[in-house]
């Protein structure tokens, strides 16, 4: 995706591995599969693994892992659209 590609802050990739380690890890999906997600890859209600009772788990080891708090009231189904959408919600968190 060269070229299309926005500038991104520091740290961004890293935010961006440590959401695609959360989906493998607590989905349950391959290496490979979660290695395949780019921003436009669609997550709540695309991916049969990611479901209403994953969506918690998910978002807690998001909190974890980036030492982050995601406030209820923050959790909306655009962020859960793309993985791009989950990756800039994490790194709006994480790198503030």
């Amino acid at each position: 995706m060269a070229g299309g590609k926005r500038l991104q802050p520091d740290g961004y990739s890293e935010v961006e591995e440590t959401v695609r380690g959360v989906l493998r890890d607590i989905l349950g999906i391959s290496a490979d599969r979660a290695a395949a997600f780019d921003e436009a890859t669609p997550l709540f209600g695309a991916l049969p693994e990611l479901d209403s009772m994953a969506v918690a788990g998910v978002l807690t080891e998001i909190e974890d892992r980036l030492g982050i708090i995601i406030e209820d009231d923050e959790v909306d189904g655009d962020m859960l659209e793309t993985f791009g959408a989950l990756v800039q919600f994490a790194a709006s968190k994480a790198l503030t």
